[in-house]
């Protein structure tokens, strides 16, 4: 595991520990993304630079290159032609541009290198946001659950709680109370009807009995014909 990716682990992993102790994970997110945006921008913008550096250190060395090819055909030529100093000229200007195009060379296959780790690091803070950017998410859901539960909770308190089993229990009692009563005066309220109404059938009977002795006292007297 190289050294970049063992310190990449070890942020991630506190980050996390922090995400899980924070009293604001949203507000700590949202930090981390703009502080890793602005990382990546600089990082893009640095990756350009590079790039355009490399471009030139490439030109630099076929520049080199292609100059070398054509003093050694000019030194050859002029050996040909037996001027040996223009020859010499020729060739000491070649090894120059040699020299000057291994150095350059050298500095382009470097800048590459270079190039190749940026980019890797480019990737790896995107795929980081990412991550980031999904565990805001998750927050917020999670956050809202809270924020819901916590207003369910508050409802069902002002309502008086939840009704316990007990409470059906005594309202059952109370109900069945209630019916008994009812039951209890429609038994009573029939009782005293009968009652009136028997009682109301014996004084009839006593006064048909009466009205029957008036009757009979009469005629003894000759007020009524038999």
């Amino acid at each position: 595991m190289s050294l970049g990716k063992r310190f990449r682990d070890l942020t991630v992993a506190s980050f996390n520990e922090m995400l899980e102790n924070s009293e604001d994970p949203v507000r700590l997110i949202d930090k981390y993304l703009a502080s890793q945006s602005e990382q990546i921008r600089e990082s893009e913008r640095l990756l350009q630079q590079c790039l355009s550096h490399a471009a030139s250190l490439r030109q630099q060395y076929t520049s080199a290159e292609q100059l070398k090819a054509r003093r050694e055909q000019q030194a050859l030529l002029a050996l040909k032609a037996g001027e040996d100093e223009v020859a010499r000229l020729a060739l000491q200007e070649k090894l120059q541009q040699e020299e000057k195009a291994g150095q350059y060379k050298a500095l382009y296959e470097q800048s590459k290198l270079g190039i190749v780790e940026l980019e890797e690091q480019i990737q790896q803070l995107k795929a980081d946001f990412d991550e980031i950017a999904s565990k805001r998410t998750y927050y917020i859901a999670r956050l809202e659950s809270v924020r819901l539960q916590q207003r369910m909770n508050e409802r069902l308190r002002q309502a008086g709680g939840v009704p316990s089993p007990r409470l059906f229990d005594r309202l059952e009692e109370r109900v069945s109370d209630m019916e008994i009563t009812a039951r209890t005066l429609r038994e009573v309220r029939g009782q005293v009807r009968d009652a009136w109404t028997t009682a109301s059938t014996a004084a009839s009977s006593a006064l048909e009995q009466e009205m029957s002795k008036l009757r009979q006292k009469l005629e003894k007297e000759g007020w009524m014909r038999p």
